[in-house]
């Protein structure tokens, strides 16, 4: 984090990235200074509510964070800056977006956890647009424009005011990553009231250990459970939206989910933590598992980075392809799509053995064998036939079997895709 004591005693010329964390309520001029090199912007977790008209000065700017202000509106100078391509203003008070607010080179708009009711039609003119995040608004409709952003593979709409989905968005040829948990729409798209049996576990029976990970919607914890002798993991879940979705929501899908060999395994749920906390009681994975890829990066956005030493053999990327394409079919079985079907929420060990997790952005769809859950379904198709391809490409021979699999679910044309009972038995014949 970088001071602004620093900035106007001129010491950070030159930089290409500048975080300012300060109480900041107006923005400083001296960031002007740095147009010739400035390519990161961070001003989240100040008290801003606007940016200067000339904003467009910084003619090398990509990406512009101003989350956790007090923005009221997404100011209009941002779509003269020429370079722009992430924009994200999450947990401001925007209530109003306009089409001159939108730069041209938009890769990803982030504006979750804001009081937007209405999105201008001029989204549809950011033909390069990747990845667009709205959940926790008051949307009640999309624009129709937004059918011409063919680029998009990425979208949160969670937590909003939507009836339905409309027909174009289930056509979209690259939307891979699609959650929309928490909108008022028809019974079998909504997240049930009862998502199934669950044993109920005594919170006075749990003891806390150390923190294992921290994530959006919740700590995890080591533990220990009267119960059993063997540790294990608890989730306490926050109740704040996050950039998926609502926390409910993610423990009602993996309660849904049911058992699988590729699901960390449920024990139970806790209902009466001192703190009101929703909490559930899970399998501790062992420490020697892990992610199979890190999340994606400001370059890489919306694709997942692997390390460059990442090497695996054919029989690890057959074992793994096989698991997550199980799992898969599974949770669409039982009216689930996982919505983040990424490598980095994958666990793993050196054999490829795979457990999937973070239901965080996880919908439901219905069972009735309509155009609308075939078409859901075959976009989470493409998510894997994505990551199938990265599996590919980290394999240490290649297989043209497995590749004749992976063009199949990234074909374009959404309906045309296999659903997962096909890829598995595709899978097995590899």
């Amino acid at each position: 984090m970088h001071t602004l004591e620093d900035l106007k005693a001129g010491r950070l010329a030159g930089i290409s990235r500048l975080d300012l964390a300060c109480g900041l309520e107006q923005f400083p001029q001296e960031i002007f200074d740095l147009a010739d090199s400035l390519q990161v912007l961070n001003l989240t977790g100040n008290r801003l509510s606007d940016l200067p008209e000339d904003l467009g000065r910084l003619h090398k700017l990509k990406v512009l964070f101003c989350s956790q202000n007090r923005f009221r509106h997404l100011p209009e100078s941002i779509g003269q800056c020429p370079m722009l391509e992430m924009v994200g203003f999450k947990s401001n008070q925007i209530e109003q977006v306009s089409g001159a607010a939108l730069p041209p080179r938009l890769r990803a708009l982030v504006l979750t956890d804001n009081r937007i009711d209405t999105l201008p039609e001029a989204l549809g003119n950011c033909s390069e647009l990747q990845k667009l995040m709205l959940a926790g608004n008051r949307l009640s409709e999309l624009p129709a424009a937004l059918a011409r952003c063919t680029q998009l593979e990425l979208l949160r709409l969670s937590a909003n005011r939507l009836p339905a989905l409309p027909q174009w968005l289930l056509q979209m040829p690259r939307l891979a990553w699609l959650a929309y948990a928490g909108n008022p729409m028809a019974a079998g798209l909504c997240t049930p009231a009862d998502p199934g049996h669950c044993q109920v576990v005594d919170w006075q029976h749990i003891t806390l250990e150390q923190v294992l990970g921290q994530g959006a919607s919740g700590v995890i914890h080591q533990a220990r459970w009267q119960q059993q002798s063997a540790p294990v993991a608890v989730k306490l879940y926050k109740g704040e939206i996050t950039s998926d979705g609502l926390p409910l929501n993610e423990m009602s899908a993996c309660i849904a989910a049911g058992d699988h060999p590729q699901l960390v395994r449920l024990a139970g749920r806790i209902d009466n933590h001192p703190e009101q906390l929703p909490a559930l009681v899970m399998q501790l994975i062992e420490p020697s598992w892990f992610n199979l890829a890190g999340p994606p990066s400001l370059d890489s956005c919306p694709r997942d980075c692997y390390p460059p030493q990442r090497r695996l053999s054919l029989a690890c990327v057959r074992r793994l392809a096989g698991g997550l394409a199980s799992v898969s079919a599974h949770l669409h079985g039982h009216g689930i799509t996982h919505g983040d079907l990424y490598a980095h929420n994958v666990l793993c060990d050196d054999a490829g053995g795979c457990l999937l997790g973070d239901f965080g952005a996880a919908s439901f769809h219905p069972l009735d064998g309509s155009v609308a859950a075939a078409a859901l379904q075959r976009i989470e198709v493409l998510a894997f036939g994505v990551l199938l391809g990265e599996l590919l490409a980290c394999c240490e021979e290649d297989c043209e079997a497995l590749r004749v699999v992976q063009q199949a679910c990234v074909q374009p044309e959404v309906l045309r895709r296999p659903e997962f009972s096909e890829v598995c038995q595709q899978l097995r014949g590899v």
